[in-house]
């Protein structure tokens, strides 16, 4: 089985915001329980060259969303949210939470947590397959760019395709 091409970067609504999507050979229950299960989570979530040190899921609105990858020159770019909104499987949104002001200038993309940014994670499935969107609308327009610059964009392209990856496995016979 394979995902439907690659994850596509589309135009948004403001400066602030950025929205990738993919569609994923799974069905939507496989692909939320990817997506909320820190072991499954930290297989996939992190550019191609990065690891996942840590993950930590509390799905719960209000609940911690925490994950601490590591770069390839060895820095370690955490990433804290908090859940504001758990609706299973459709609908994931969290807020970045910023540690202090050195950590944002470092970590503009939060480790997929943007510190002061909302990301709304929705999973639709069609003809057994499901399409993923992420909208993140970040705090400002400079923060959204800072993001960009950073490689937040290309974290999630590579992110997704790691996810199908592990879809495939995951159904594997």
């Amino acid at each position: 089985m394979s995902d439907n091409g690659e994850a596509q970067i589309q135009s948004a609504a403001s400066d602030r915001e950025l929205v990738v999507t993919r569609s994923l050979d799974a069905p939507r229950t496989l692909v939320w329980k990817a997506w909320t299960t820190p072991e499954h989570l930290a297989v996939w979530w992190r550019p191609v060259d990065f690891d996942v040190l840590d993950c930590e899921i509390d799905l719960k609105v209000g609940g911690a969303f925490r994950v601490t990858l590591r770069g390839p020159d060895g820095a370690l770019y955490p990433g804290n949210g908090v859940f504001r909104e758990v609706v299973p499987p459709e609908r994931i949104v969290y807020e970045g939470l910023a540690d202090d002001p050195d950590s944002q200038a470092h970590n503009p993309g939060g480790a997929g947590m943007p510190p002061g940014a909302r990301v709304t994670v929705t999973f639709e499935e069609r003809d057994g397959k499901t399409e993923v969107t992420v909208m993140t609308r970040f705090p400002s327009v400079a923060a959204q760019r800072a993001a960009v610059e950073s490689g937040y964009d290309t974290g999630w392209t590579d992110g997704l395709a790691q996810l199908g990856a592990l879809l495939r496995r995951l159904q594997a016979p």
